[in-house]
């Protein structure tokens, strides 16, 4: 864990592209671009992602979608590819006070259950394909 978490700060200190500053994760965490339909999928899942437990977007078929968090349409207009992979890791690296979860942490958390401590909510892969599909909504 402590490797990953090096590897972490690494990645984010070590960015040159001026849209992606300290406030980023600029590589994939797989090494490989993820499938936005998967994404999708992901995000309108409520028993998976729950981002529509607080957030909206483009999805017609799901009828109720969150108000307290931002909408999802044109969230690649607003953010870059490393910002978003930021945010949906761990949101907390951006805001202090955010209640969005760190889907890919397994480390510092407390009270979790015994059968879900040192694992991630969602996988790399997940979070990837989650990054590809936020990507199209420009």
């Amino acid at each position: 864990m402590r490797l990953l978490a090096l590897g972490f700060l690494f990645l984010i200190a070590g960015s040159s592209n001026a849209s992606d500053s300290i406030d980023s994760i600029p590589t994939s965490l797989t090494g490989a671009k993820g499938d936005p339909a998967r994404g999708r999928a992901i995000v309108t899942n409520r028993q998976v992602g729950l981002c529509l437990l607080c957030h909206s977007g483009p999805f017609p078929e799901e009828r109720l979608q969150g108000t307290i968090a931002p909408d999802l349409r044109g969230t690649a207009a607003r953010l870059s590819e490393g910002q978003i992979r930021l945010r949906i890791v761990d949101s907390r690296k951006v805001n202090p006070q955010s209640i969005m979860p760190a889907y890919y942490k397994s480390d510092g958390l407390t009270r979790v259950a015994p059968a879900y401590r040192g694992k991630t909510v969602l996988t790399a892969e997940q979070i990837e394909d989650i990054v590809a599909y936020l990507l199209t909504l420009k």
